[in-house]
Order: structure tokens, then sequence, then C-alpha cells
């Protein structure tokens, strides 16, 4: 068995997709479409920078959206495979699960691009600047992680966001919590803890503003049935219902992406070759939650002119 993951934010770099549009007609279709849909020239800033406005959240999610389905239509029109016959299931890292839904016909392109627009907008609007702050924790596991995040809140916000992979957990919440944590990270036995360089705490309480605009968004774009199962970020588990998979979407905006489980849950339904598409960050997680399992990170028309000729 197969799945198709899509990456999370983190995943963009000016300079993006440039080959794949000068390749392929199929992938320049896929930017210009997002590009009608946001009213903006975001293929520009994926393309060419500036930097800081690319890594701007509500450029970033849209962009690295865009990047991963036009790899996707590259591989099937292109590379003549189907989805549905290429891979069993799909699933996300946060944003990822919104471009795993569009791969899975659930959402339009446009709608996906717009939707992740809007959900990158309340993310950064949900907090202000400097209130928030996020860290890895090098060197973790989950239960090591939570202790941590518990001892560290003192009556603040300071929650596990993402459990990657059994050596990495990111923690989420105000700032003074999550610096706190930093130093208390080698009285928990943990290797270290890293700031990272993001503008908003995502996956923590502290986004509710946010899940309630998306609770709005969604109700007037809500998904549609999809070709086949997602593994939800917050239940870690296949999805098939799109009711059911609207109220997840809400609640994952502050909930924790569940990703080591998710990638576990695969693997125990038979799932034996991830393909990560438009990204190589979620290859290396999935080796360190499972070293026997076969990763194939697909960026480039090389990439994907050798996954076709593999499972063409």
């Amino acid at each position: 068995m197969r799945a198709f993951v899509f990456p999370g934010q983190g995943s963009q770099k000016v300079g993006m997709g440039v080959e794949l549009a000068a390749a392929s007609p199929a992938a320049r279709e896929v930017f210009e479409e997002v590009d009608d849909a946001l009213g903006q020239k975001l293929s520009a800033i994926m393309a060419e920078g500036p930097d800081d406005q690319l890594t701007l959240t509500e450029n970033a999610q849209p962009a690295i959206m865009a990047h991963a389905i036009a790899v996707l239509r590259v591989l099937e029109k292109e590379g003549g495979i189907v989805l549905t016959g290429a891979a069993d299931c799909v699933a996300g890292h946060s944003l990822g699960e919104y471009t795993a839904l569009c791969a899975a016909g659930a959402f339009s392109l446009a709608d996906t691009a717009r939707l992740l627009k809007l959900r990158g907008q309340a993310m950064q609007a949900a907090v202000p600047v400097g209130v928030g702050a996020m860290c890895a924790l090098i060197g973790a596991d989950l239960e090591k992680a939570q202790t941590l995040a518990d001892a560290a809140a003192e009556g603040q916000v300071c929650q596990v966001a993402n459990d990657n992979d059994p050596t990495q957990v990111v923690l989420s919440g105000h700032r003074e919590a999550i610096e706190r944590a930093i130093g208390m990270v080698k009285d928990h036995g943990i290797k270290r803890g890293v700031l990272l360089p993001v503008s908003a705490p995502f996956h923590c309480d502290l986004m509710q503003p946010a899940a309630d605009a998306m609770a709005e968004a969604l109700e007037k774009t809500p998904p549609r049935a999809f070709r086949l199962p997602l593994y939800a970020n917050v239940t870690a588990a296949a999805m098939e219902d799109p009711a059911q998979e609207q109220r997840l979407l809400v609640e994952q905006v502050c909930g924790r992406v569940r990703w080591r489980e998710s990638v576990l849950a695969m693997r125990a339904a038979g799932v034996e070759h991830f393909v990560e598409l438009g990204g190589k960050v979620l290859g290396p997680m999935i080796g360190r939650i499972d070293s026997e399992t076969k990763v194939t990170s697909v960026i480039s028309m090389d990439d994907i002119e050798a996954l076709a000729k593999e499972i063409g």
C-alpha cells in the first residue's frame, strides 16, 4: 500500500516551483489558477521572493499547497499516474491536510487556495506579534514534552502543538511560557529546545479566534466527498466523512498535529511506501518514526519521472 503525503509550513523557499513551471504546462496552470483565485501574483513571490513576503503565513500556506498540487498535476497529466490508482490514502501535516483534501477532490484548487489564505490571515491575527511563540524540542518524546509543557505553563498557555516523530515535539503558547520551557529542557532529560522563527503560536488554545474564522469559512465552503481515505491530524485515524472532516479542520487550528501517530496508523493499515509531494520535510520524520518504511520525496521533474516509471 502507498500513501501520498503533503508538507506543512516551513517547507517554503524562494524559487519553489520555478523549474516545474518552466518544464510543464500543467504546473503553470496550477500557479495561474491559484494567482487568479487569490487576486495576487503569489507565483511571483514563490519564484522571486522577497523571502519575508513568502514566509508570511498568509502567503506561505497557499504557496506550499500550490507547489505540492503542481507536482501532483504534472505526475497525473504528464506521468500518466492516477491518484486513486497510485495511492491508497492521503495525509498532510497541518496546512498539508488541506492539500491532501484538494488532491483527493474534497476541495477545488481555487477554494483550497482561498481557504488557506484566510487560514493564514486568521492565524496571524489571532495573537498580537510577540505575544506567542513556538519551540522545537530535540530529543523529546511526547511524554517528556507534555511534562515540560505542564511545568512551564505557570498559568499561561504552553501546549504540545506537533508530535512530529519520536525525537521531535513542538510546543506552542505564550512567549514567556515557551521561553521558560526552553530554559527547563535539561531538567526534563531533553537534549535542547529551539525557538522557531514563526510569526504566531500555531496549534494551541491561543488560536481560538482563527478556529472560529475557519468554522465560518468552512460552513460556506464545506469539503465534498473525497476519493481516498484521509488520515486526519487531530484524530490520527482514517476519515471518509466530509461533515466530520469539516469539524476536524476547525479543531485542527488549536489542536495537536498527531503526525507520529498518523504515520503509525497508516503503517498498521498496511502502508509500506510514503510519497511526499512538494517537499522534503516529512520524509525524514517518517524515517525516524519507522526505519523499515520506504519514503520518496518528489519535487523536481526528475523526481516525477522516476516515480512515474516506478509506479506506472
